[in-house]
């Protein structure tokens, strides 16, 4: 079998598909065509006459430019913008500008530059491109302009050489700093003498870049560039601080004449510079379209209209050189009422307790009704608050006020429809008068009875303030006598007394108190006192206190009471007792006494008395205690008594336990000796000093005496007794020292001890003797002042008589010549003394008268040895031989008679009289001086009579063979040479 053939190809398919190739090439050369010549009809859409400036202060480059022949009345339209620096290649930024397009439109746009724009040359170049949906067909991209060169300063055409000069900008910033040095130098850059860190730009251009740059000062930070440390150039860069946007905006008016609106502007950016002074504000409203410049950075005033505009929308901008911002309120008028304060305030029907206020509002018209508030304060808080609605006028009733007490009243008031604000608070001060005081005083009493009879002391606590209801001016005391009714006793005390003093006898007396004021008096206190009271006395209970004070407790006296009273002292250790008392409830027997000035340490006494429905007080119970037991502050005062050589005793009665820290519970005897063991009732005791003694505890707080026994003869001890309580004992002191007896010192004490109260004894009696042995033993020697015989002397007659003292005499010596026994007797001025067996006997001389007579009888002259003693020893006796021949009985004349006595009384001559043998009875004359003028020598030689020593002075006995004085011619008393045989006068 053969295979088939093939079918024969149809020639139409192929022909076709090459004529529809053939078509296609021919369309797509028909579009380019027409392409390529449509395109330069739209090449003019290239931006056209770009010009450029600069704004050096704002470091801008602005650029103007233009596109003509636009095929639409506007469009759409992108600019593409590139800048160069230095050269056109070196493309710096680059970015687009989208605005629409009007034909013949000149448009602008500004670039700031970082970089001060005097550091370098700029290029500018742009493209256009129509971006506008309604004409898609022109959606493509022009060519690019030519480029436009902006040219910098350089050093020849300016002296500056740093940029920007005196640049302005705002806290937080960022700022750069360019050098232009016109050739390359090595410089350095200051910020305030801090050194910038910059880098070199492009030759001679160096730049310096401040981040964030701070608010340093307003009058400039400076910057300068130095080369090798020789200042080139600065300038100053002002910081300003940020323009905040306007707080708290609003506007309020307070007489719908004028809108007052205010806000917080926060800082203020101004500087010391002329290009940034303080932000100014700017207040427009929109719906009238007003606008006002603001005076005051914080406040501006609006004119509201006659039409009375309800609604208002204002916007307040702030701006200054670097910035503006902007804040925004809309409001209705009424809502926005600030009434001023209330004025014309007035108290009216001031009383005790009420008074009314009236004031006036400032006129708001008939737009608002005002809700006033008013406060009521006393010292301590708000006592009232009401809300009052009134229009201009407005009054108010204070009620259940306080007497006599200060109030503050303030008011303020507020739309009564929409609060916005509330007025200032005005405040004024009101004063309730006086009322009569309500309350009786809290009154208790101190009785002390002494000598039948009561001191009474009455204490009261003064009413408070709000009881007083006015000043206390004084207190009134009336005591009745419940035994003599009729009998009363008024007292007034001025005040601010607290207390008083009445003396009564002791009998029952009923006591009123009241306190009174300018209005009137108090309700009386009432208190009685019973013949018996003060007289009480119950035994002490001791009781423990806490730092809270003292828990008392007691056992009532009888169920018929009123109640009961609780006394003590405030200070209990003050000489001034400050009496503080607390009243119990009938019904109660226990309370707690709590006191800011209860101390630790100090002990407080507490009497309970009962009050009996006739208020009479009895004393129920005596308590005593301390908050706070302490240790004794001293120890006892001890002494050492009845010391034996065994024993001894040791007392400290005086020691005051009642004025202890804390309750005496006892008292440790410490003993210390040489012995190193203590006895079985005593413990050894370690010493702050480290040493030991032996302690003997007495437990017994009212033992005061102690015996130590047991020891050692004359040994020596030391002790020291201490105090204690449940805190602990007393500090240690100072040891006394005691030394035991001998063992037979008591035998001497029973010889010595009589021995002396004999000595005492004749002690005594011989000076109760003393005068009369004085009398008979030493008897006075008699004072010639004292004389009675000076009494007769007749001074007119012998003006100079006198009587001599014994320096001014020299008195001679005499011998007695006939003496029986041959003996030889001499006296003062002799060599040898006189012994007790050659002492002279008395012998008869007689005494010769100076004339031709003699007189019977012996007659004794002598000498007064007392005068004639120093005078002998001082060599001034004269001798003087006396002659043989010489009678035996011759008186001689020794002195003047002017200087003798005148007379002598005649009773004590005659008195003279016979002696038995061997004496004389001699009468006491006087004695007599003689004085004599002259040279001794002269007298010695041609006197033939005895002369005698000037001044002497002698005593003469007159014998009774004389009835009378011998007297001179002239009837004056002479004087007499004693005469013997073979003697003279030394």
């Amino acid at each position: 079998m053969g295979r088939p053939a093939a079918p024969a190809r149809n020639p139409e398919p192929m022909a076709f598909f090459a004529v529809f190739r053939t078509a296609f090439l021919l369309a797509v050369l028909s579009w380019r065509t027409c392409q390529s010549e449509v395109l330069p009809e739209r090449l003019p859409l290239t931006p056209e006459s770009l010009h450029i400036s600069i704004n050096s202060t704002l470091q801008h480059l602005h650029l103007q430019w233009t596109v003509h022949k636009l095929p639409y009345q506007e469009l759409q339209m992108i600019f593409q913008i590139e800048i160069s620096r230095f050269e056109t290649s070196k493309v710096i930024w680059m970015g687009n500008y989208s605005t629409t397009v009007k034909r013949n439109q000149v448009l602008q746009w500004s670039w700031e530059s970082e970089l001060p724009l005097e550091c370098a040359t700029h290029f500018v170049r742009m493209k256009s491109t129509v971006d506008d949906a309604r004409f898609p067909e022109l959606s493509f991209s022009s060519n690019w302009s030519p480029w436009e060169e902006v040219h910098a300063h350089t050093p020849e055409q300016n002296t500056d050489l740093i940029f920007p000069r005196d640049k302005l900008v705002e806290e937080g910033s960022n700022v750069t700093f360019c050098y232009n040095s016109g050739i390359n130098q090595n410089i350095s850059c200051y910020l305030d003498r801090e050194l910038i860190h910059g880098e070199q730009l492009y030759l001679n251009i160096f730049t310096f870049k401040l981040n964030n740059v701070p608010f340093i000062r307003e009058g400039g930070t400076n910057i300068y560039c130095a080369v090798n440390y020789t200042i080139k150039d600065g300038t100053v860069l002002f910081v300003s601080k940020v323009l905040e946007e306007p707080k708290d905006f609003s506007c309020e008016t307070q007489d719908f004449k004028t809108l007052s609106c205010s806000w917080d502007p926060g800082v203020d950016t101004g500087l010391f510079f002329d290009g940034q002074p303080s932000q100014h504000y700017t207040l427009f409203e929109s719906f009238s379209g007003k606008k006002k410049f603001c005076e005051h950075n914080n406040q501006c005033n609006w004119e509201i209209s006659r039409d009375l505009q309800e609604t208002y929308n204002f916007t307040l901008t702030a701006e200054n050189y670097l910035r503006k911002r902007s804040v925004n309120t809309i409001f209705n008028l009424t809502h926005r009422v600030h009434p001023k304060a209330p004025d014309s305030i007035h108290f009216n029907n001031v009383g005790a307790t009420n008074a009314t206020m009236t004031w006036k509002m400032p006129a708001l018209g008939n737009y608002s009704t005002l809700l006033c508030q008013i406060e009521l304060h006393d010292k301590e808080n708000m006592r009232q608050e009401h809300n009052v609605s009134i229009k201009v006028n407005g009054e108010f009733l204070f009620s259940e006020l306080m007497p006599d007490t200060a109030y503050m009243v303030c008011i303020r008031c507020a739309n009564a429809k929409h609060v916005w604000k509330w007025s200032k608070w005005v405040t004024r001060t009101l004063i309730t008068a006086e009322a009569a005081p309500s309350k009786a005083l809290d009154v208790w009493r101190k009785v002390k009875p002494e000598k039948g009879l009561h001191h009474v002391t009455l204490f009261w606590k003064p009413l408070s303030k709000f009881h007083a209801n006015g000043k206390i001016l004084f207190y009134n005391i009336v005591a009745k006598d419940l035994d003599k009714k009729s009998e009363l006793k008024l007292q007034s005390i001025p005040a601010p007394a607290n207390g008083t003093e009445l003396t009564l006898d002791q009998g029952s007396y009923q006591i009123q108190v009241t306190a009174n004021n300018s209005v009137g008096a108090s309700p009386a206190s009432e208190i009685v006192i019973s013949g018996d009271s003060g007289n009480e006395e119950v035994e002490e209970q001791k009781i423990n206190g806490t730092k809270d004070g003292f828990l008392i407790s007691w056992k009532p006296l009888s169920e018929d009471r009123a109640g009961y009273v609780v006394d003590w002292c405030e200070h209990q250790r003050n000489l001034h007792c400050e009496l503080q008392w607390k009243n119990v409830g009938p019904n109660t027997t226990s309370t707690v006494i709590s006191s800011d000035a209860f101390r630790p340490g100090i002990r407080y006494n507490f009497r309970i008395y009962e009050l009996s429905t006739e208020k009479i007080a009895y004393l129920v119970e005596n308590k005593i205690g301390y908050t706070q037991e302490l240790a004794p502050s001293d120890s006892p005062q001890v002494k050492a008594i009845n010391v034996t050589s065994h024993s001894f005793t040791l007392s400290w009665k005086d020691y005051d336990t009642e004025a202890q820290r804390g309750f005496i519970q006892g008292y440790r005897v410490c003993l210390k000796s040489k012995a190193t063991q203590c006895h079985l009732d005593s413990v050894a005791e370690l010493l702050p000093d480290n040493s030991t003694c032996c302690e003997h505890a007495i437990n017994n707080p009212k033992q005061k005496i102690f015996l130590v026994e047991n020891l050692q003869p004359e040994s020596f001890y030391e002790f020291f007794v201490s105090s204690f309580t449940s805190a602990g004992k007393s500090p240690i002191g100072t040891f006394t020292k005691v030394t035991t007896q001998d063992e037979h010192s008591h035998m001497l004490m029973h010889i010595i001890l009589p021995m002396v109260l004999c000595v005492l004894l004749i002690a005594v009696m011989c000076y109760w003797k003393s005068q009369w042995v004085k009398e008979k033993c030493y008897p006075d020697i008699p004072d010639p002042y004292k004389s009675s015989i000076l009494s007769l002397i007749k001074s007119k007659e012998s003006p100079h008589l006198r009587i001599m003292n014994v320096k001014d005499c020299t008195p001679d010596t005499i011998e007695v010549v006939n003496k029986s026994e041959g003996t030889k007797t001499q006296f003062i001025g002799i060599e040898k003394p006189l012994t007790e067996s050659e002492f002279p006997k008395p012998a008869n001389l007689y005494l010769l008268p100076a004339q031709d007579f003699c007189v019977p009888g012996p007659c004794i002259s002598f000498v007064n040895h007392t005068y004639s003693e120093s005078a002998c020893d001082s060599g001034s006796c004269a001798h003087t031989p006396v002659p043989d021949t010489a009678p035996p009985c011759h008186l001689e004349l020794l002195a003047s008679p002017d200087n003798l006595l005148n007379t002598l009384e005649k009773t004590h001559t005659d008195s003279l009289g016979e002696i038995p043998a061997g004496k004389i009875s001699l009468n006491y004359v006087s004695q007599l001086a003689s004085p004599m003028s002259g040279d001794k020598d002269s007298l010695l030689i041609h006197s033939p009579v005895p002369v005698l020593c000037s001044e002497y002075k002698m005593q003469m006995a007159v014998p009774s063979c004389l009835d009378s004085p011998v007297l001179s011619e002239n009837g004056s008393l002479s004087s007499m040479t004693l005469l013997g045989q073979d003697k003279h006068y030394h």
